[in-house]
């Protein structure tokens, strides 16, 4: 990301404008000639000095830091796309909005529900699977469950060698190698908070396997692949795996639809009505 002095001096001349003394808890005075906040009130507010406003309205200034900008936000009200556009015209990465952590809003339930004929999940960006409709229960069931403290799908292919039993031994290094790539995305993305933080050090403590391939420093958000799943009623099913990412941008809606033609179409279709499997087996 760049700095564009230019824009960004647009922006914040005509964000002052826009503000009403009163929307920002001053007075109006009797005597205001020009339109919305004056410099010297933006400079206060923002605590900083009524030359360094000038100077960023005047494209001559340097790069504002993040701690800067988030006072001029609050000093002139931004909403939160427009904070987000501010720091983007300054050459920052937006801050992230709120998270919505673990709580599943009804419509996303709603909308799972509705996707009758596709396996569909919602999990944070952790890997943690919040919510799953019946389709993928019966898909997955046996391997992936909503219930704590097995739901974190990282968590369950480190550690839980039954978890792998539902893919070709083939495909496990790479699956592997998505698993730590996409939880390296996540984790950066949230400045390695304690969530992440306390993920990434059980994982290193329980596998060996996540201990080796973290030190490579892959990174890569899993928004798309193709996944073959050895379900034990129906055979191999083969399906294209399609990630769409919710606003709060920690939870994510994971969609799996077999290839146009193939015969997964059929082992669906069976699936559906087998529904979910019960396996009985002793967690650790």
């Amino acid at each position: 990301m760049k700095l564009d002095r230019a824009r960004l001096a647009d922006f914040l001349r005509r964000s002052r404008e826009r503000l009403q003394p009163q929307d920002a808890g001053l007075t109006a005075g009797p005597r205001r000639r020009t339109p919305g906040l004056r410099r010297e009130e933006v400079a206060q507010l923002a605590g900083v000095s009524a030359d360094y406003v000038m100077r960023l309205e005047q494209a001559r200034s340097s790069q504002p830091s993040v701690q800067l900008l988030t006072a001029l936000a609050r000093a002139l009200r931004l909403t939160e796309d427009e904070t987000a556009h501010l720091y983007l015209l300054a050459g920052h990465r937006p801050p992230e909005g709120a998270r919505a952590g673990n709580h599943v809003r009804p419509g996303l339930l709603y909308l799972l529900d509705r996707l009758g004929d596709t396996p569909a999940q919602l999990l944070t960006d952790l890997g943690d699977l919040l919510a799953q409709n019946p389709l993928a229960e019966a898909l997955f069931g046996c391997v992936c469950t909503i219930e704590e403290p097995d739901r974190n799908i990282v968590w369950r292919w480190f550690t839980d060698p039954f978890v792998r039993e539902a893919y070709p031994v083939e495909e496990h290094d790479r699956l592997s190698r998505l698993h730590v790539a996409d939880l390296r995305a996540a984790a950066t993305r949230r400045g390695y908070d304690h969530s992440s933080s306390t993920l990434i050090a059980r994982l290193e403590t329980a596998s060996e396997e996540f201990a080796a391939l973290w030190p490579r420093h892959e990174v890569a958000v899993r928004r798309e692949s193709r996944l073959r799943v050895m379900h034990p009623s129906v055979g191999p099913i083969e399906f294209d795996f399609e990630m769409l990412q919710t606003q709060a941008a920690d939870q994510r809606l994971r969609l799996f639809t077999p290839p146009p033609g193939s015969k997964s179409i059929e082992a669906l279709e069976l699936l559906r009505v087998v529904g979910p499997e019960t396996v009985h087996r002793s967690h650790r």
